[in-house]
């Protein structure tokens, strides 16, 4: 049987890649000498995953797969990032985007504070309201992986979610983005498909 665990590190910003294989190993870089995921074969022979699609690795497995950076002759180390990738987020501003009849510029609150300039093609995107994001690095439930670009020359560090790109129950009797009630804690991880 042969499985794979795929990590994906960064973006490869459309440049072309490349594959270095070394035993069960395989690193992947850009063109420009970054490294943007790495791939570990057969990995059910060094410990269990449970899950498909986008799965949690806890440190002692992510340190295994150092262990097997290393043993493949890599010098690489991969670094634990175990922030939510989806979380509530509070619409601090939303304007027209000034080159569509249907886009919003907005500015969004996540966890630590932090704001987001995420463009937004939903209807119902507003000011003050509580949504779900999804945050650079996030894998959607349908494998779609969100990381920073532009829409019409505007800047955009993410997504808004709506409940059927989550695969909420019921999802497909909502319409526009999801949004979330007055008690939705601001940067609170949200797990998308419950």
């Amino acid at each position: 049987m042969s499985d794979t665990l795929m990590v994906v590190t960064q973006d490869d910003q459309n440049m072309e890649q490349q594959v270095e294989r070394r035993e069960n190993v395989a690193r992947l870089t850009t063109e420009d000498g970054r490294v943007i995921g790495w791939n570990f074969f057969e990995i059910s022979k060094e410990f269990t995953i449970k899950g498909t699609g986008q799965v949690q690795i806890n440190d002692e497995q992510l340190a295994h797969l150092n262990d097997l950076i290393k043993k493949a002759g890599f010098s690489d180390v991969l670094v634990p990032d175990h922030s939510p990738k989806f979380v509530v987020g509070l619409v601090k501003t939303c304007v027209p985007h000034e080159d569509s009849d249907h886009l919003s510029v907005t500015e969004i609150e996540v966890d630590n504070a932090e704001v987001l300039q995420i463009v937004c093609g939903a209807a119902n995107i507003r000011k003050g309201l509580k949504v779900v994001v999804a945050k650079p690095g996030a894998m959607m439930p349908d494998g779609l992986l969100i990381w920073p670009g532009e829409l019409r020359g505007v800047a955009s560090f993410g997504m808004v979610c709506s409940a059927k790109e989550l695969q909420l129950p019921n999802a497909a009797m909502q319409r526009g983005i999801l949004e979330l009630g007055p008690d939705a804690v601001v940067g609170e991880a949200f797990t998308p498909g419950r």
